[in-house]
């Protein structure tokens, strides 16, 4: 058995079924074997970054590792600004990146690169496959560490002539750890902070924005006056009818110290402590007042929901009380803004729907109109870096095939990785992705006057449009593959959200709204 298919059979062991990938010389024998091993599935992208990403979406929906495969060390740098994110969304992935043959090395090819440099900048496990012998078992280590707890980026390093190499064998899957439970002392710390009846807050993130965990936190709410907060930007939040609405910690620096202002003691529970997004001149950098002490009840390797219905028995926390969600909002009529198509998903998005949001400036009324519909999944940017929308919303749909995906997507975080349609469209994956097109860097605009910087002319402004000319979205999605619409209004806007939720495979909706900024 050669490397190759010692390691694909690996990895099926591991229960990793499906590889996003965008292969070159160095992967042939990969690609080759995959005939040989039909219970794994190759899935196509056209950009290393829209492998990575879908293998992000992918994780974050099965909680089980997708594999990536890249080609040498560039392959892995047009890939790493979405295994940054994947990696803050703590996604199990295992990235394979094919490397020169281990003689071939010392020539210098012109792909030749330190990948080991590259690759630890997102991984935290990077191991370089020697031989084909041990090539199983470096693949059922990857998975296990991909695993963690917490998820991570698992980097496997193949050389050309391991894969192609006689000698493979197939490994067992290594077991995987199971969270930790919550610490005594932790649990104590957080009962004495909350029964002393100052200022509180718990700020929830990760794992713990399950509807186990939400409903356990509006609980420990109730019985003791805390304030609750969810994390800006969360790999994955159960949300709709019947779930507790929590605010969201603002992006903005200042109106998120403004939510922590006054607070005495913050929990957190699998998240961070909060920190500005950005420096800007004459602002804190931590945004946790002063005389406010932090307390972890959970953290990222912990059972956080366990740990929360823990601590509400502890505090004699009684059932969940009424949530008040407000109703679905009614369909939108007039204009084509970022308010009316907000309107329109609130009324229209279908029972388990996934929603991967990448509309940035333009989805500042989403969370209030999509807070009664229908129970859904919300899968957010996590570490900021964009183009990272489009690739979520693929491997969320191939993870979740049985389900409805919404793409929302801000118009230059779109043109980071537009390829991505093209797999939907291969796929034939129910995706529908609606286009914000203002036309602008609009969040880039903001935040000009934000760090103090001044900008009176054209030229400085010019850097911050995507206009002129305009550009078609409608078209480019037509050119790979997606059936697409641009309309221009409210009404014609949900009669074509309706449509292609009703329809099978993927659509695009390209709305021209005036920018918010």
């Amino acid at each position: 058995m050669i490397g190759a298919e010692a390691l694909l059979r690996s990895l099926v062991t591991s229960d990793v079924d499906v590889v996003f990938a965008n292969p070159g010389t160095s992967e042939m024998h990969f690609v080759a074997t995959l005939d040989a091993v039909p219970e794994m599935r190759g899935v196509l992208t056209l950009f290393e970054g829209a492998a990575t990403g879908a293998a992000d979406g992918y994780a974050r929906m099965r909680e089980s590792p997708a594999a990536v495969l890249l080609h040498l060390g560039p392959g892995l740098g047009n890939g790493l600004a979405n295994l940054h994110n994947a990696r803050r969304s703590h996604a199990p992935v295992v990235t394979i990146v094919g490397e020169h043959a281990t003689y071939h090395k010392r020539y210098d090819a012109p792909l030749e690169s330190d990948i080991d440099t590259v690759a630890r900048n997102v991984s935290t496990w990077i191991r370089r496959s020697l031989h084909p012998e041990s090539i199983g078992a470096d693949a059922a280590a990857a998975v296990a560490a991909a695993c963690g707890p917490p998820g991570q980026i698992a980097t496997l390093i193949l050389p050309a002539d391991v894969s192609w190499s006689e000698g493979g064998s197939v490994a067992p899957a290594e077991p995987r750890a199971p969270r930790a439970a919550v610490r005594a002392e932790a649990l104590d710390a957080v009962s004495a902070a909350l029964r002393s009846k100052q200022n509180s807050a718990l700020l929830l993130g990760g794992s713990a924005l399950r509807e186990r965990g939400l409903v356990a936190a509006s609980r420990i709410a109730a019985a003791t006056g805390a304030a609750l907060l969810v994390e800006t930007f969360s790999a994955r939040a159960e949300r709709g009818a019947g779930i507790p609405v929590i605010q969201r910690l603002a992006y903005l620096a200042e109106m998120a110290a403004g939510q922590l202002d006054g607070l005495r003691h913050l929990i957190l529970v699998d998240t961070t402590s909060p920190v500005s997004f950005f420096a800007y001149p004459g602002k804190p950098s931590d945004l946790v007042p002063e005389s406010c002490e932090v307390t972890v009840l959970a953290g990222g390797g912990d059972d956080a929901i366990a740990a929360l219905e823990l601590l509400a028995g502890e505090l004699g926390a009684g059932a969940e009380p009424a949530s008040g969600l407000p109703a679905k909002p009614d369909r939108p009529t007039g204009e084509l803004g970022a308010e009316s198509i907000a309107r329109a998903i609130g009324a229209l998005l279908p029972e388990g729907a996934i929603v991967s949001d990448e509309a940035n400036t333009s989805g500042t009324f989403l969370p209030a109109f999509t807070a009664g519909a229908p129970r859904h999944d919300w899968l957010s940017l996590t570490g900021g870096s964009i183009g990272q929308g489009l690739p979520v919303a693929l491997g969320a749909a191939i993870a979740c095939r049985e389900r409805s995906v919404l793409a929302l997507e801000a118009d230059g975080s779109a043109l980071y990785t537009l390829q991505a349609l093209w797999t939907m469209a291969r796929e034939q994956v129910d995706v529908t992705t609606v286009i914000f097109s203002n036309r602008r860097y609009a969040i880039l605009r903001m935040e000009l006057a934000r760090v103090g910087a001044t900008a009176s002319g054209t030229r400085a402004l010019e850097m911050l449009d995507i206009s002129p000319p305009d550009i078609d979205f409608v078209a480019l999605a037509r050119g790979l593959g997606v059936p697409a619409t641009r309309p221009d209004t409210a009404e014609a806007f949900t009669a074509d959200l309706e449509r292609a939720f009703a329809e099978p495979g993927p659509h695009l909706i390209e709305a021209v709204i005036p920018s918010l900024f």
